[in-house]
């Protein structure tokens, strides 16, 4: 929400001193609404669509829609010592109807084992295990999206083969992992999809990413780097909605890829 504000400055030719000065409060508080660390009251938020001249209502009702949300206390504020970015991305995700997920090296996140989850948080140096417990209970919250009574998330995950192939935790972990994600490939609301090695090269070997659609809101993209970047333009989400679906169309079929999972576990 607050990169779509920005945006609207700009393209009102505006700078925070000039949008303060109507609204009466600091540029800096300006720039903290624009960064996502502040929340919006409706009234401010109304007041600065006045100054941008915004006259799409459905526009506006999105806007008014997203800041009612960001209002929320999610679930994942238990865990304080998340980084910051993996929290907008769950808090996003606890909101949205759809996912759809491409991963080049590892499970989904919505699909993988405690142990799994573990073990390749254990992987990395910089976290403590106090760290890595509060991951694995954050991600396994995550997973409840999919089981939810009312609406659960619809997932569709495309994998890179080398996901299923490359033994996180050992041997006995992954063929625990392996058939857990064969069986969730069975679920109603959840798509799994391989690229098989023999494919070759194609489109979105540069990493990793996930769309968020919601029902009242614009979809995002959050596309996986050191630490984790959301991006809410129109123009990004198109772009990487058209690498989904030729990734889509380069994988195995859902039945297929479920064969090379449980043939992998074996």
């Amino acid at each position: 929400m607050g990169k779509q504000l920005r945006e609207l400055r700009e393209r009102a030719r505006l700078t925070t001193e000039d949008v303060g000065l109507q609204l009466d409060c600091s540029p800096s508080t300006i720039s903290r609404m624009e960064g996502g660390k502040v929340g919006i009251r409706r009234s401010t938020l109304e007041r600065l669509l006045e100054i941008y001249e915004v006259t799409d209502q459905a526009q506006i009702d999105t806007l008014v829609v997203l800041a009612r949300q960001g209002k929320t206390r999610g679930w994942f504020a238990r865990y304080g010592d998340l980084p910051a970015s993996y929290s907008r991305y769950i808090g996003l995700e606890s909101n949205a109807i759809e996912m759809r997920d491409y991963e080049a090296l590892v499970v989904p996140g919505m699909l993988q084992t405690e142990e799994y989850t573990r073990a390749l948080l254990a992987a990395s140096p910089s976290e403590s295990e106090d760290a890595v417990e509060a991951h694995v209970k954050a991600r396994r919250e995550r997973q409840n999206l999919l089981s939810r009574a009312e609406q659960p998330l619809q997932l569709i995950a495309v994998l890179d083969e080398s996901v299923i192939r490359r033994s996180i935790g050992g041997p006995d972990v992954m063929r625990s992992q392996l058939k857990h994600l064969a069986d969730m490939g069975r679920a109603r609301n959840v798509t799994i999809q391989v690229l098989p090695f023999s494919g070759g090269a194609y489109a979105g070997m540069a990493g990793s990413f996930a769309i968020l659609k919601f029902q009242d809101a614009p979809s995002v993209v959050y596309a996986e780097a050191m630490t984790g970047d959301i991006y809410p333009d129109a123009d990004d989400v198109l772009r990487y909605a058209d690498v989904f679906e030729n990734l889509r169309a380069a994988a195995l079929s859902p039945l297929e890829s479920i064969k090379l999972i449980e043939d992998s576990a074996n």
